[in-house]
Formats: structure tokens, C-alpha cells, sequence
């Protein structure tokens, strides 16, 4: 209840701060020792707060009765889906690749610099190609959905935290118990299922919250890079065309985005709860 309060004081405050500089901010932005970062306050760049709040419930087109918050939610609830599915992928990809690297060595130092390096790549850039090639696979006659590419997009940022926690968990298995393990004549597949991912679990929840956030983000880019359908992303696409017109329209969809993240958040803080109870967290080891 607490940390529930303190969110709805913490939007609170973001509108304050927004209405206060809104109306004492100058409409044309201004400059800060010769820097330009005061942004604008008129209409298309700060609409007020009520009046994005009051568009929720307007019809989405004068001859549809669909109310926006309507069609904002179902944006949220297809991209969730989509974001959670590449947070899964991205996940068992990352988990996979730390279990190699933990395993070899030399996979460790030939692989990893290249997990940093495929990081840097730019999104937006990398989704049309993703979209291009998925296209041309046609196994077995099998035709590959757009919504694919999206998903795939969105693991392709989910991985690497996961990859680099999981990694890091593997190496902070206690010497003791490994040792205990060697005494018994344990493999290597049995250590690591008994003792090192049980032991790495502390570190790869953190690595979740991080990853989740990175399939949000892959997601929504992906659908706005591609034109996917059905999405928050597409939406902000159709709404930002007539932001000069109805720039609260536009507005709708950031916080739809925004909720869709929050969801994220809350998905992986249940899971924390349920997988943490009883276990020490990372803060605790060191």
C-alpha cells in the first residue's frame, strides 16, 4: 500500500511540476548559457494535463463510438504479449549463452565481446533488415508472421542483460559447495543444475528487470520501424500524423507506452516475489 501511495503522489507531482512550468515556461523554448534545453510550452509540445486526461475518453474518429482508452489498451494488451514472448526468448538465449561461457573458456572470450559489441547496433536501423529477411524464410512452406520480427527485435535487446547477470551468478557459486560437489563425483551437468543456477538465481532476477525493460523498448521500436499492426507503437505512428492538429491524441499513446511498461514492471516484480522468498538477494552476497 505504501509503495502504491507513493506512485499516485510521485504522478502527482510529474503533473504539477508539468502544469507549474507550462504556465511560467516561455511558449517558444529558451536558452541556458547559450544552451537550447527550455523546451516549449505552447499547445503542440505541452498540452495540459487534464486536457490529455479528458482526450482518453473521446471518440477515436467522429463516426466510431470507440473510445481512445479503448484502442490505447488494446495496443497495450497486443504488445505486452509480444514484449513478454521476446522477454522469454531473450531470456532462455541469454541463460543458454552464459551456461556455454561458464562451461568454456575460450567461448567465453571469443563470444562475449561480441554480446557488448551487438548491443551498439541501432534498433531502428536493424529492424527493417530483421523484417526483410524473416520474410524470404519459408521452411516447409511455413510463412513467417510479421509480428515475429517484432518479438524477435525485442529478444534481441532482453538477452544480453540476462546473458551477463546469469554469467556473473554462475561464476559466484561458493567455492565450498562446488567443492562438495567434486567430492561426490558429480558432473558438470549435475553441478550446474544442483548448485550453479540455483546459486546464480539472485543475480538473474536483477538481469530480468533489465531485460524486460530492453523488450519494451525493442518492441514498441520494432513495431513503429516495421508499421506491425495492432500495437502501441503503431499507434503512436497513426497519432503523431496529426500531432499538429490533436496533439493530445498524441499524447494518448505515450502513456498507453507508458503503461505498458509499468505492466513489464509489475510482471517481473511478481516473479521476484515468488522466486525470491526465502533466498538471498545479490546486495546480500557481497
Amino acid at each position: 500500500m505504501r509503495k502504491a501511495v507513493l506512485f499516485l503522489v510521485a504522478l502527482a507531482l510529474v503533473a504539477a511540476v508539468w502544469e507549474l512550468y507550462k504556465s511560467l515556461g516561455p511558449e517558444a523554448g529558451g536558452e541556458v548559457l547559450g544552451w537550447k534545453i527550455m523546451p516549449r510550452t505552447n499547445r503542440n509540445a505541452m498540452p495540459h494535463v487534464w486536457d490529455m486526461t479528458t482526450r482518453l475518453f473521446d471518440p477515436e474518429r467522429r463516426a466510431s463510438g470507440r473510445a481512445i482508452w479503448r484502442v490505447v489498451l488494446a495496443g497495450v494488451w497486443y504488445s505486452l504479449r509480444l514484449a513478454v514472448l521476446g522477454l522469454a526468448v531473450g531470456a532462455t538465449v541469454g541463460v543458454l549463452l552464459a551456461v556455454l561461457m561458464a562451461r568454456f573458456g575460450v567461448v567465453r572470450r571469443g563470444l562475449l565481446p561480441y554480446l557488448v559489441v551487438s548491443q551498439t547496433v541501432p534498433l531502428i536501423a536493424l529492424a527493417p533488415l530483421v523484417a526483410s529477411w524473416g520474410g524470404r524464410l519459408q521452411p516447409f512452406g511455413w510463412e513467417w508472421p510479421k509480428w515475429l520480427s517484432v518479438v524477435v527485435l525485442g529478444a534481441f535487446l532482453a538477452f544480453f542483460p540476462v546473458s551477463v547477470g546469469t554469467l556473473r551468478g554462475l561464476e559466484a557459486t561458493p567455492a565450498t559447495s562446488l567443492e562438495l560437489m567434486r567430492s561426490y563425483a558429480a558432473t558438470w551437468g549435475e553441478t550446474l543444475r544442483k548448485v550453479r543456477l540455483p546459486a546464480a538465481v539472485p543475480y538473474i532476477v536483477p538481469a530480468l528487470r533489465l531485460a524486460a525493460a530492453a523488450a519494451v523498448v525493442g518492441v514498441v521500436v520494432a513495431e513503429i520501424s516495421t508499421g506491425q499492426r495492432g500495437g502501441i507503437g503503431r499507434l503512436v505512428i497513426e497519432y503523431g500524423r496529426t500531432s499538429s492538429a490533436d496533439p493530445e491524441r498524441l499524447f494518448t499513446a505515450v502513456f498507453g507506452a507508458a503503461v505498458l511498461g509499468l505492466l513489464m514492471a509489475l510482471l517481473i516484480a511478481g516473479m521476484d516475489w515468488f522466486v525470491m522468498r526465502g533466498r538471498q538477494r545479490v546486495e546480500e552476497y557481497s
